[in-house]
């Protein structure tokens, strides 16, 4: 915690040193683990860190990620007199079989809870995780999932496919028989019924794996896709500025060590043209606003343009992309193949 304070310090002309404007901060998230297991002092001195040294604005969206097991009514109504504004709780699943093969430390009791008691806290701007395609998950059990969230009134839903990372429990697991393998084809059908039912409750699908009511976007997450500049901190944490991006060193004692000599530990790489070009591609083509043709023409030239439609023509007679004057954008078919598609596309 004292490296993570001593870092937001002296990264506090991040954007200035780098050539741009200082500007107001918009958006903080705390994620990338569970930073809802933390004390309260411990949040305090976080935010008490970040207001010291950079000019956040009044309205800024202040994400909190969380884990079920890890809120009570108590925490919560304390996080809400922190500045934090919106919560992002990995639910997954209201279903206890769900749960227990994703190894998931809390139980489907608790996630209806948190979920009740961060709306009675004055939560209004809340996203919930669910994960789909797990084995054994019905159609009837993953509507179930998602109709709770509805019902709830919850604004905001993100969904995964199950995944499997090599050399996770898991994945030794699925290896020795223990645990049933993930089933592609039940994933790719239950996209399709999320997708459906959300759109019926008035949810706009804005990016691949997030649905949202109007006014609920993440405009975090929204600032990583059109290419803005941020600024990462902690262990591991990434940064963002057009052209480079950097890193800290990934050792949590080697973090420490440096932050507490003054120093910060990262690397940092310069982008190449093609590396820009991938960029724009692959995070343009998961939201519902797509690929802006001029925008590729304007930034990148007319080499990789010509480049990108020859490659798109083939999605398009298959309609998994659409194409109009301005845009290319992916349509209901090929949303869950987006990454594929836009892979096609690079340089």
């Amino acid at each position: 915690m004292q490296a993570v304070v001593k870092e937001i310090a002296l990264q506090k002309d991040f954007f200035s040193a780098q050539g741009e404007k200082p500007s107001l901060i918009d958006t903080v998230y705390l994620g990338g683990g569970t930073p809802s297991l933390l004390e309260l002092s411990e949040l305090q001195a976080i935010f008490g860190a970040l207001q010291q040294h950079f000019n956040i604005a009044d309205n800024a969206e202040i994400t909190l990620e969380a884990n079920p097991d890890d809120l009570d009514k108590d925490k919560l109504e304390a996080i809400r007199q922190l500045s934090v504004n919106r919560l992002s709780i990995g639910i997954q699943s209201f279903h206890e079989a769900d749960l227990r093969y994703m190894n998931r430390s809390h139980t489907a009791g608790q996630a209806l809870k948190v979920l009740d008691d961060a709306l009675q806290s004055g939560f209004g701007n809340i996203t919930a995780d669910l994960i789909y395609g797990t084995p054994g998950m019905s159609d009837h059990q993953w509507k179930e999932n998602i109709l709770q969230l509805i019902s709830m009134d919850i604004p905001h839903i993100s969904a995964y496919s199950l995944t499997v990372e090599k050399k996770t429990a898991l994945d030794v697991f699925i290896r020795q028989g223990k645990a049933a393998p993930v089933d592609e084809d039940q994933s790719a059908h239950q996209f399709e019924l999320l997708c459906q039912i959300t759109q019926e409750h008035g949810f706009q699908h804005y990016e691949i794996s997030n649905f949202g009511k109007p006014g609920f976007f993440s405009r975090h997450n929204l600032a990583y896709w059109s290419g803005k500049s941020y600024l990462g901190l902690g262990p591991s944490a990434h940064s963002f500025l057009p052209g480079m991006r950097r890193w800290n060193v990934a050792n949590t004692g080697k973090y420490i060590d440096e932050l507490l000599k003054g120093e910060i530990p990262f690397q940092q790489e310069v982008l190449t043209p093609d590396q820009q070009y991938n960029e724009y591609v692959m995070t343009a083509l998961r939201t519902m606003w797509g690929i802006r043709k001029q925008t590729v023409i304007e930034k990148f030239g007319e080499t990789y343009y010509r480049a990108m439609m020859k490659s798109a023509v083939k999605h398009i007679s298959h309609e998994l992309l659409e194409e109009s004057a301005t845009h290319l954008v992916v349509t209901t078919r090929g949303k869950f193949m987006a990454d594929g598609i836009a892979a096609d596309l690079f340089a």
